[in-house]
């Protein structure tokens, strides 16, 4: 009888790691590692006039004269380190003021002071003039933190008269206490970027430099002023109501509202303010799913947690767009022919004139996408641009509209050419002309001068012999002259301009190549002055492999396929390593890394004596649609075919990947696709650790799903279900997921469970009863992956 090993079995069963294993070391790697790069990023602060810029480098701030690239350090700082006990004092972040007297928030050990230097004087800045202070906003029910992303500080000041408790927000609404300042105390909390702070009843979110949080600051509203107008709109019993606010006077402009028609907003009036564009909702089949929460704070008993989840297939909710007349008190239909099934109506726009509004249909199955255009006097409706496709419209990251009032045209995204290029619409005629184009993609617009009629934008694959996933940044015409690329060097780039964007720093890296920082002129992309590179030899002394991007042929033997390999540290040639890949094959975007980071999550798999690889197969995003369209209808493919040829070029450069011993893990989509290389692929992929996995796409949320899976719900869901397949196991599976999960339901892993014991499989599980997603790349489930590949994959000694 053959078995499902789950926990605590498979503790007593499997022989765990000692201390004097790799596995120890390798968790040690990510501590020592941090701190190890030397101006690894550069904070500009520019002038009012961009004729100079500073940046710090180390301890010290440097002066740059923009107009001819002179460098020179900054003396007015030198005099900082006598305010501090300590000879060292870093500083944090600093602006200057319109006569180029420096501010600078200033951390020595744990103390933390926001200090005006100028003239060799110190003086220190009330917290009114504090360019560095967070502006609150008033905590609610709905505060939370969002995913952190880069390191940063917040300094708390209790500057109140009594105690207050620092409490951190976690994504899911919970709070935890860090804290409690004593008037006149002050507390600097190490965190991430995004990340939300609770003090008494103000949220402080962190920024991504670090900033002070004064206790006693005041909220400051973020919404538009009160409007004056003298109609205001009330929604009560289903329907829609005016009040003229003078006579106080309501008025009832629809009868026919109900619970299961409802009237409801967002409310958008028209710029002359005659007009007003409401919603009509029908709700749809709403299911939910119940998790079971084992360990419930405040009780003992278990107890249940519902949630609102749809799934593929489900009725999704009517949303129509309704048009009111104020002037004349009236309801004026829309013709609906051309958004018969909606799965969003969104982008509402109104032309200045008021005789016009715009909307975006997204039609479900996403294969038809309209700007659409109605006539506010008579409600009838015109096509301005139709998008279709015979796969998918990749509507969540590549959709794109800018309107231009001025001249009644739009900036329009689409990948009709089979790359995804910018449009420039006409609103009268709908014609269509193009502003970009060529056999390379834009990744995103960051700005358009209206006035100028210029767009700068991101972009990759412009330079064919780099990586066509390194991002670079451009400027074009409308018109579709004067393409002026604003980068160059063989990495991808970040760019930050000065305020009057005459000037921008191009920092730029790879993988295996540290930041470089450069200073240049806008008006041509040319280099000004070199401001430095980022120093990797402490990084270089802990670990001297850096990452090694590699590019082979797939599939078809034309396709350049690109990825990362990583090597253990203590990296021998001579020896033979298993190799693992780290795979996430998600069709919204691409997995592999393209800039520079100390540590990455593969580094520390890798230290145990293996070889790691993250690979971009066909079926991803942001490269021709042709190749992206290898996922619709078939998550299951996930690059298989290409990750496999990509692993026996780069085995045939380096022999000491052994192809006879390979693994994979992955998480969410990455674990569908894990689990399913031991379905399909056995013969080549000879363990899987797959984590929180979307095992059945029919189980998944609704939007991610239909998105490449299409609708209706056919056959070619249950073609890439692993649930369905379970029975054509042929390798090591281990199995994990956070019985909490809100992203992917649970009970799709459960369902995988159920298959593979019916099919009297070998595998092994362990569920995380109080974790949510994500919960195999907890500390414990990381140690029990590393556990499994060391069993079954029989990495490398150590030299």
């Amino acid at each position: 009888m053959k078995t499902c090993h789950i926990l605590p079995i498979l503790l007593a069963a499997l022989p765990l790691i000692s201390a004097a294993d790799p596995y120890k070391n390798a968790q040690a790697l990510e501590k020592r590692i941090p701190k190890k790069i030397l101006f690894e990023s550069i904070q500009p602060v520019w002038s009012s006039d961009a004729s100079r810029l500073y940046f710090q480098r180390g301890t010290e701030i440097f002066q740059v004269d923009t107009a001819n690239g002179k460098i020179q350090p900054s003396a007015v700082l030198q005099t900082s380190s006598q305010y501090f006990e300590s000879s060292n004092p870093t500083i944090q972040r600093f602006t200057v003021d319109n006569n180029h007297g420096f501010i600078a928030l200033i951390t020595s050990g744990s103390e933390v002071k926001t200090l005006r230097l100028s003239d060799g004087k110190v003086e220190s800045v009330l917290p009114e003039n504090n360019p560095f202070a967070l502006v609150p906003k008033s905590a609610t029910a709905k505060t939370a933190s969002k995913k952190g992303s880069s390191k940063t500080l917040i300094c708390f000041v209790n500057n109140t008269g009594k105690t207050t408790d620092i409490e951190w927000i976690n994504r899911d609404g919970k709070r935890k206490k860090y804290t409690a300042l004593q008037p006149g105390e002050t507390h600097v909390q190490a965190t991430y970027a995004g990340h939300v702070f609770i003090a008494g009843k103000l949220a402080f979110t962190a920024t991504k430099q670090a900033a002070v949080a004064y206790l006693d600051s005041r909220p400051k509203s973020h919404q538009p002023a009160r409007n004056q107008r003298k109609l205001q709109i009330e929604f009560k019993q289903n329907n829609l109501f005016v009040k003229n606010t003078s006579t106080g006077q309501t008025t009832q402009l629809t009868t026919d509202g109900s619970k299961d028609w409802k009237y409801c907003g967002p409310v958008l009036w028209s710029p002359d303010e005659r007009y007003l564009i409401t919603m009509r909702e029908k709700r749809g089949t709403e299911r939910h799913i119940n998790l079971i929460e084992v360990m419930p704070t405040g009780q003992l008993q278990p107890k249940t947690k519902t949630i609102a989840y749809p799934k593929p297939g489900d009725e999704l909710d009517v949303r129509l767009p309704c048009l009111f007349d104020l002037e004349t008190a009236r309801q004026i239909e829309i013709d609906p022919a051309l958004f018969p099934r909606a799965w969003r109506l969104n982008h509402f726009h109104f032309s200045p004139e008021s005789d016009r509004f715009f909307m975006v249909y997204n039609e479900r199955g996403h294969q038809t996408l309209k700007l659409i255009a109605v006539q506010t006097a008579t409600g009838k409706t015109a096509s301005i641009v139709e998008e279709t496709s015979p796969t998918f419209i990749d509507y969540s990251q590549k959709l794109y509209l800018h309107h231009l009032d001025k001249t009644d045209e739009a900036i329009w995204a689409s990948e009709r050419s089979g790359w995804n290029q910018l449009y420039l619409v006409n609103r009268k005629t709908g014609t269509l002309e193009p502003i970009t184009s060529g056999e390379w993609v834009v990744r995103g617009v960051d700005h358009v001068d209206d006035d100028k009629r210029q767009i700068w934008f991101r972009i990759s694959g412009i330079y064919p012999e780099q990586d066509p996933y390194y991002v670079h940044h451009a400027r074009i015409n409308f018109d579709g002259t004067d393409l002026t690329i604003l980068t160059e060097a063989n990495g991808t780039h970040d760019i930050q301009f000065s305020p009057n964007r005459d000037y921008y720093i191009d920092t730029w890296s790879r993988v295996d190549q540290p930041p470089v920082h450069e200073l240049r002129r806008s008006s041509d992309g040319k280099k000004i002055v070199s401001l430095g590179k980022a120093d990797p030899s402490k990084l270089l002394a802990t670990h001297p492999h850096l990452p090694e991007p590699f590019a082979a042929k797939g599939r078809d033997g034309k396709t350049d396929i690109y990825g990362v390999i990583y090597r253990p540290s203590t990296f021998d040639p001579h020896k033979k390593y298993p190799v693992i890949e780290s795979i996430y094959a998600g069709p919204h975007g691409q997995f592999v890394p393209k800039s520079f980071s100390a540590f990455r999550g593969p580094q520390k798999m890798a230290e145990l004596g293996f070889i790691v690889v993250q690979i971009d197969g066909m079926g991803t995003n942001w490269r021709l649609k042709k190749f992206h369209d290898v996922c619709w209808k078939n998550l299951k493919d996930a690059g298989f075919p290409d990750r496999i040829a990509w692993m026996q070029a780069a085995a045939k450069k380096y022999p000491f990947m052994d192809l006879s011993r390979v693994g994979i893990y992955g998480g969410s989509a990455g674990g569908q696709n894990a689990m399913r290389a031991v379905l399909d692929h056995a013969d080549f992929y000879k363990a899987a650790a797959a984590d929180c996995g979307c095992h059945d796409n029919r189980m998944d949320k609704i939007w991610w799903n239909e998105a490449w899976m299409g609708w209706p719900v056919d056959e070619c869901y249950e073609k890439s279900s692993n649930v369905a397949d379970a029975h054509k196991l042929n390798g090591k599976l281990l199995l994990t997921v956070g019985m909490m999960d809100r992203n992917v339901d649970p009970s799709s892993t459960m369902q995988v469970v159920e298959a593979l014991i019916a099919a009297d499989k070998d595998f092994e599980f362990i569920p995380f009863p109080s974790r949510g997603h994500g919960a195999g790349g907890s500390a414990y489930g990381q140690r029990r992956r590393a556990e499994f590949f060391i069993k079954h994959l029989r990495p490398a000694p150590e030299q």
